[in-house]
């Protein structure tokens, strides 16, 4: 199908895949930052079962589609130890702003 093309148009038909992939990167960021509201403690960051359950799941579809499962594991599982750097560094600001927000319901039902 994309035999015979020049580098220049395979290169831009990845690039249209990679935008693509940046807008479901920042959805799933916003996803992400719904999960870390529900954590209260730093240890509920690393879910070492539910990380394996991903990892499981997606070499299993990657055979079923037959796409190399080394790529797909390696991909998944530097996604995955981003988004654990995410919450890490958003967990305090996260709690804070939780707190503060809190705060001023609290000052509101008294003023």
């Amino acid at each position: 199908m994309l035999l015979g093309l020049p580098l220049n148009s395979l290169r831009k038909k990845l690039d249209k895949i990679d935008d693509r992939l940046l807008s479901l990167i920042k959805i799933r960021t916003g996803i992400v930052n719904k999960v870390l509201e529900t954590k209260k403690y730093k240890k509920d960051i690393i879910d070492r079962q539910r990380i394996n359950n991903i990892l499981a799941r997606i070499k299993k579809k990657s055979k079923l589609k037959k796409i190399d499962p080394k790529i797909t594991t390696k991909i998944w599982s530097a996604m995955i130890r981003a988004y654990i750097d995410f919450e890490y560094r958003n967990f305090k600001w996260f709690i804070y702003y939780v707190e503060v927000v809190f705060f001023q319901q609290i000052l509101r039902a008294f003023l």
